[in-house]
């Protein structure tokens, strides 16, 4: 949109070239772009003109005698235009733009629109005319929808850089361009099931533990993000003694106990966990088997009574009954003993097996009314408990 120094040229046909008369001119720019010669009436710039600067200048011409100064025509008024070239190239208003599309969308679908603006006159020629192309970023995208694919999957690939050309003189040889980036993020769609890695887990859980209480966790993996990727676990059909619920923050499912298992020994129960999606419970399932093996606790015997308080007569003989004593035991059979050090004149004997107390010794009551007496019960496994035995004579 440059106007080299061309120059016009005013005529006044009282002009009769004998050098009586001058060209003045006034107006936009008179003086210092646009000057006169004030004899023969030529105009010329004096510098480029730019277009897109200023489009249009208007100017008076005066004609007057030389020697009287006298006006020998009335001002005229004329135009000059700036005729348009091509010299701006394309703008986009930013150098990168972000967009988001949900993956697998289909072909057609609009990400984002970008316009380029061009400076040059619009209604001149070819100069502003814009035509848009992809110069990377195929084949998933394009500005028509003819040639673009279908079938982006975020879990393959999340973001892609777009590079957008406009080009002016309608895309002709020897138009200017201009570029701009758009950077596309894929969002998520729920279409991966969610997955167990292993379709058998095992759990340990040990008889002690409370109602409520976890006692294992499994995991299903899902490569959809966010609420897609949300987990619904549960035990298919139920069951008596375990519970599964689901830990919002890892998305694992966490084995509960539901209720105390009432058997004394270690044994397994399987069953069969269900994993869906919480926002599509039937389209989007998988199973796995968990086998939970319940492990004893190694509990003390309990004696029935404790203390226990017996009598017996003073002149009771040596290897006379003097009383039983039980302790109860749900993991092993126990045995029984008396604690020497409260009986170190060794006046008691207890059966190991059935607990049954008698003397060694005859009793005197005169030497002693009570005797109090520890027996112990042991287990095997030499878990043991304490029981204090009063004997009042």
């Amino acid at each position: 949109a440059l106007l080299m120094s061309h120059h016009f040229w005013l005529h006044s046909n009282m002009d009769k070239g004998d050098g009586n008369v001058r060209y003045i001119l006034t107006g936009d720019g008179a003086g210092t772009l646009f000057l006169i010669d004030e004899k023969s009436g030529d105009i010329h710039a004096t510098k480029r003109l730019d277009r897109e600067e200023k489009a249009m200048y208007t100017l008076h011409a005066k004609v007057v005698d030389r020697n009287t100064n006298a006006e020998l025509e009335p001002d005229t008024e004329f135009n000059i235009k700036i005729h348009d070239i091509n010299d701006n190239e394309p703008k986009f208003a930013k150098e990168i733009y972000f967009a988001s599309v949900p993956e697998m969308s289909e072909v057609g679908t609009s990400v984002v629109t970008v316009t380029a603006t061009d400076a040059d006159d619009q209604t001149y020629g070819n100069s502003a005319k814009l035509v848009y192309s992809i110069l990377q970023g195929q084949p998933y995208f394009s500005v028509d929808s003819e040639n673009a694919l279908p079938g982006m999957d975020r879990e393959v690939k999340e973001n892609y850089q777009v590079v957008i050309q406009a080009k002016d003189m309608a895309g002709q040889m020897g138009g200017l361009s201009g570029t701009t980036t758009v950077s596309i993020t894929l969002s998520d769609v729920n279409d991966s099931p969610p997955r167990f890695a292993n379709h058998s887990f095992r759990v340990t859980a040990v008889e002690s533990t409370e109602i409520g209480g976890p006692i294992g966790r499994i995991k299903a993996d899902d490569p959809d993000v966010g609420r897609n990727a949300e987990m619904e676990y549960s035990i298919v059909g139920g069951h008596d003694i375990f519970n599964i619920i689901t830990d919002q923050t890892t998305q694992e499912g966490i084995i509960i106990i539901k209720k105390v298992n009432s058997s004394p020994r270690s044994f397994l129960f399987p069953f069969k966990c269900l994993c869906s999606l919480r926002p599509q419970l039937i389209k989007w399932t998988d199973y796995a088997t968990v086998k939970v093996t319940v492990e004893d606790v190694d509990e003390p015997p309990v004696f029935t009574r404790n203390p226990y308080i017996i009598e017996v007569h003073e002149d009771t003989a040596a290897g006379s009954f003097v009383g039983v004593v039980s302790a109860r035991d749900p993991d092993a059979d126990n045995k029984y003993s008396i604690d020497r050090h409260t009986d170190l004149e060794r006046l008691f004997n207890i059966d190991s097996v059935n607990g049954t107390i008698t003397t060694l010794k005859a009793l005197d009551r005169e030497m002693s009314k009570w005797h109090n007496i520890s027996v112990v019960a042991t287990e095997i496994s030499n878990c043991y408990f304490r029981l204090y035995v009063y004997i009042s004579i």
